[in-house]
C-alpha cells in the first residue's frame, strides 16, 4: 500500500529541486550574457594551450605518460582506463579508496588528511617521472579548490572531467564550498563537461569547457551471437517513473523485462548485460535525471546500448539530437502513449528495426568511444600528434 505523506512528500522534493535547478540556470546564463562572455571553439582553445605551455612538443598516440586520478566505483576502470592506454603509459592514482568513505562523519574526519596524501602521492609520482597531463574525475565533495592549485602548480595540462553536471555543478554546499564543479574548475587548463548546459556555467566560474557527451569501450560492448528472445528490455536501477512506465507496457500488452538494482532480476554483470543488449529486440532507455522533474541528461547506456548492436528506444531530450539522428540511428519517444506505438511499430517492422539497429552501432563506433574522446581533449591540449593536422580544430 503506498503511503500518501511519502508520495506527497516526494512531489514536494521533485518540484523543489526542479525550481532550484532552472533559478541556477538563469543565474548563470544572465551572468553569461551581462559579461559578454563566448564559449571558446576548438582554435582557440588549442590556440591558449600553445601559449600557456610554449616549449611542448605534441607525442605520437602512444607516447604519452599520463597520470590518471581517480575512484574506480564500478565502471571507470573497464571505461576510462582502457581508452587512455591507447596513448600511452598510464600511472592510475586510487588513493580515495585507502579511506573509508563509507563512514558519515568521513568529510569532517578523512577529507582535509585525503587531500594532504593526494597532493603528497602527485608529488611522488612526479619525481618518479614528470607526466604529459595529468586526467582527474573528482568533485568538490572530495577535494578542496587549494587541492587542485596545489596539482595545477606542478606544471603540466591538468583535465577536469565531470558527468553530472545537470544538477551537480553546485549541488549541496557545505561551509560555503560546492560538492560539485563550481569551485575547483578555474584551476584546470580543460573542463570536460558532458552536460551542454553547464557549458556557460563554467565560462562564467572562468573555466575553459569542452562539451563532450559519455562513450563506451568496444572491446566490452560488442554484439553477441544469439536469439533474440526479450521483446523489450530495460537495464538500470528501479527508481522515478520507471516502474510505473514498465507496469503499463506490460498492461499494454507489451512483453518487457527489467534489470538492475531493485527489480526482481537483480543486477547484471557487464557481460550478461551486453547479452542481454543483444537478446533484445528493442532497449529501452530513460532520459530523466530522478529527483528532479523534466530535467534531462545523456546517459552511459546511450553510447554502451547502439555500440552493443542494441535497438535503442529512449526518452526524447534535445541533447539526444546533438549526438545521433533520431529515427534513423536511435528511436525516441515522447509520453508513454507514444513509447507503447513506437515498440509495436517496430516489433511489426523487423526490417525497418534492423536498419536503425545498424545505423546505430556505426554512429556510436565512428564517434562515441571513449578514445575517441580522449583524442580530441588531447589534441586540444596541443599532447598528441595527429595523422592529418589540417583536419583539427575545424
Amino acid at each position: 500500500m503506498k503511503d500518501p505523506l511519502k508520495n506527497t512528500r516526494r512531489k514536494f522534493r521533485l518540484w523543489n529541486n526542479t525550481r532550484r535547478l532552472e533559478a541556477e540556470l538563469k543565474s548563470y546564463e544572465a551572468a553569461f550574457e551581462k559579461r559578454r562572455l563566448v564559449v571558446p571553439d576548438d582554435a582557440a582553445i588549442l590556440a591558449a594551450m600553445k601559449e600557456r605551455y610554449p616549449y611542448r612538443v605534441p607525442k605520437p598516440k602512444g607516447g604519452l605518460s599520463i597520470i590518471a586520478v581517480y575512484h574506480n566505483y564500478n565502471w571507470e576502470n573497464a571505461s576510462l582506463l582502457p581508452a587512455l592506454e591507447k596513448f600511452g603509459e598510464v600511472r592510475h592514482c586510487d588513493w580515495f579508496e585507502e579511506f573509508d568513505h563509507t563512514r558519515r562523519d568521513w568529510r569532517s574526519s578523512l577529507k582535509a588528511r585525503m587531500n594532504r596524501e593526494l597532493v603528497e602521492r602527485m608529488r611522488l609520482l612526479f619525481d618518479e617521472q614528470k607526466p604529459d597531463v595529468v586526467f582527474t574525475y573528482l568533485a568538490g565533495e572530495i577535494v578542496f579548490p587549494e587541492t587542485v592549485r596545489d596539482i595545477a602548480g606542478l606544471g603540466v595540462p591538468l583535465i577536469h572531467f565531470s558527468l553530472n553536471d545537470k544538477e551537480h555543478f553546485v549541488g549541496k554546499i557545505r561551509d560555503g564550498l560546492a560538492f560539485g564543479s563550481r569551485d575547483i574548475c578555474p584551476m584546470f587548463d580543460i573542463c570536460w563537461t558532458s552536460t551542454a548546459d553547464a557549458v556557460k556555467k563554467y565560462c562564467v566560474e572562468g573555466a575553459t569547457p569542452v562539451y563532450l557527451p559519455e562513450g563506451a569501450n568496444p572491446e566490452i560492448h560488442m554484439p553477441v551471437a544469439c536469439e533474440k528472445t526479450i521483446d523489450v528490455s530495460f537495464v538500470g536501477q528501479r527508481y522515478g517513473n520507471r516502474p510505473e512506465t514498465v507496469n503499463r507496457l506490460k498492461k499494454a500488452g507489451i512483453r518487457v523485462e527489467a534489470f538492475g538494482y531493485g527489480w526482481p532480476n537483480g543486477p547484471l554483470p557487464t557481460g550478461e548485460m551486453v547479452s542481454i543488449y543483444s537478446k533484445s529486440r528493442i532497449n529501452l532507455g530513460f532520459g530523466g535525471v530522478d529527483g528532479y522533474k523534466e530535467t534531462f541528461c545523456l546517459k552511459g547506456r546511450d553510447f554502451e546500448i547502439p555500440m552493443s548492436g542494441g535497438l535503442y528506444l529512449t526518452e526524447y531530450h534535445r541533447e539526444l539530437e546533438t549526438v545521433y539522428d533520431i529515427g534513423r540511428e536511435i528511436v525516441a519517444y515522447v509520453g508513454i502513449d507514444d513509447l507503447v506505438e513506437k515498440i509495436k511499430w517496430l516489433l511489426a517492422n523487423p526490417g525497418a528495426a534492423e536498419a536503425i539497429r545498424q545505423a546505430g552501432r556505426r554512429r556510436a563506433l565512428t564517434d562515441h568511444t571513449w578514445e575517441k574522446h580522449f583524442e580530441k581533449i588531447f589534441s586540444l591540449l596541443n599532447l598528441l600528434q595527429l595523422p592529418h593536422p589540417s583536419s583539427f580544430p575545424e
